[in-house]
């Protein structure tokens, strides 16, 4: 390898030109270098040397527009204080940077106004998108599809099937949560429900009403606890205060159950003993000794993996069916749920029940 040019002191940030300047190639064969082209492995040593010496750090945006890619994917959800959804995150992050994607997040908050949320996402030269938010989801795949960008929904689902989506099967989880109460012999059943368009929380609540009704018992009291932590404290003490107060009560997620766990201490009724409350998604915390959360685990890593591997392809410009893959996940046993029969323990020592 020939000898690079001694550093050059330059005033402000260093270019492509500069590199190629210092190893004594073209800006051009800077370019393939970093982009992968071809470039002997000599003028290829001497370019990353110089670059080195320089601290130089190719520009992302430049690259852009010379491959027609970003390398970057947005991620829409609705809140950050939800524990599911920094676990997804994480997984969605990990899995990009195999790819050679970076993740560009979005929280919504909860908004209902499409055009400020369509205007951002396609704001950025995004070469994909996922939708996890609980608002307009369906609305924005559909217009984020018509403008040619690989979208796909995640834990939700479009109602009318016009985008693709992977969630956990939500109507077997719902409906194994319910037999599983219905085995511990709880007989005033309760559910405290997300956010009135939220597809996820309609398909859980559906399915355990289904269950109780077809196992003859009376229709479960709905309150809404709006996916937030005080919506849930409130509607778990509102239904508590009630004349038929339920002796057990399913939170469709697990953000909501843990404040449910704790309303039901604050009202004087302890969970596992004087009420059973059971959540879904089986967050890190869900495990705390101080919560013993029973809850459906959904099958992250899983999801994750298939909905990365799928609107990679569609980045890649294969055809992305427009149907929603349902994962199945396991219902988690804790302490916060009175036990039936036939709870059994995995090799990990994780208490779980198939019934």
């Amino acid at each position: 390898m020939k000898p690079v040019a001694p550093q050059i002191r330059i005033a402000r940030p260093p270019t492509g030109s500069d590199v190629a300047r210092a190893a004594g190639v073209s800006k051009s064969a800077v370019s393939r270098a970093f982009n992968g082209g071809l470039v002997s492995e000599d003028a290829r040593a001497r370019i990353f040397e110089a670059a080195r010496l320089l601290k130089y750090r190719p520009s992302l945006t430049a690259r852009s527009l010379t491959t027609n890619r970003s390398g970057l994917i947005g991620v829409a959800i609705t809140h950050l204080d939800n524990q599911f959804y920094p676990e997804v995150i994480e997984h969605i992050s990990d899995r990009l940077r195999e790819e050679k994607y970076r993740l560009v997040l979005f929280v919504t908050q909860g908004a209902t106004d499409l055009e400020p949320m369509l205007d951002e996402l396609l704001g950025y030269r995004l070469d994909g998108i996922v939708l996890a938010s609980s608002s307009l989801a369906a609305q924005l795949a559909t217009e984020c599809r018509e403008s040619n960008v690989p979208v796909i929904m995640f834990n939700n689902i479009d109602p009318q099937g016009r985008a693709p989506g992977v969630t956990t099967d939500n109507a077997a989880g719902a409906a194994q949560i319910a037999r599983f109460l219905l085995a511990g012999d709880h007989r005033r059943f309760a559910i405290v429900t997300g956010i009135a368009d939220s597809s996820t929380s309609m398909e859980r609540c559906a399915s355990f009403r289904e269950t109780i009704a077809a196992a003859g018992l009376p229709e479960p009291a709905r309150v809404s606890g709006e996916y937030s932590f005080e919506g849930a404290t409130r509607a778990t003490l509102e239904l508590l205060r009630g004349k038929d107060a339920p002796d057990a009560i399913f939170c469709v997620n697990d953000h909501m159950a843990l404040a449910a766990v704790q309303a039901a201490r604050t009202a004087g009724r302890e969970p596992g003993r004087d009420i059973s409350i059971v959540g879904f998604d089986n967050v890190a915390i869900a495990a705390w000794p101080a919560f013993a959360l029973t809850t459906y685990a959904q099958p992250v890593r899983q999801m994750t993996d298939n909905m990365i591997s799928r609107l990679l392809q569609a980045i890649d410009g294969k055809p992305l069916p427009d149907e929603t893959v349902r994962l199945p996940g396991r219902l988690i046993v804790r302490a916060t749920a009175r036990r039936p029969a036939g709870v059994r323990t995995d090799e990990e020592g994780v208490d779980y029940w198939e019934g």
